[in-house]
């Protein structure tokens, strides 16, 4: 997955539906999050999949209120349309994304 900036961000949001991984690389659960979102994105070609650390990008992370990492966003079209936070398995990830999406 590739890890985007704050002016990479609003491109990329803007059009489609995107999936964000918000994290930061002392964080052990975002770690074990990682290689789960590389494995998910692969089922989804149609969803972009980034990572944003919130380290080197503090006005992303205040401006979507994330006091806690990892914080996963989904958008469509520059809007959010879901969310949520800490790990969660395979399973999880694409139970989220199937209702988001559906």
């Amino acid at each position: 997955m590739k890890i985007i900036n704050a002016a990479e961000f609003e491109e990329l949001v803007k059009n489609g539906t995107s999936f964000v991984d918000f994290f930061a690389d002392w964080c052990g659960p975002c770690k074990m999050l990682g290689p789960v979102l590389e494995e998910v994105s692969k089922d989804y070609p149609d969803i972009e999949f980034v990572k944003v650390n919130v380290d080197d990008n503090m006005d992303l992370a205040e401006k979507f209120s994330i006091m806690s990492i990892p914080q996963v966003f989904m958008f469509k079209d520059g809007e959010v349309i879901g969310k949520f936070g800490g790990y969660r398995d395979a399973g999880g990830v694409k139970a989220f994304i199937d209702q988001t999406i559906a």
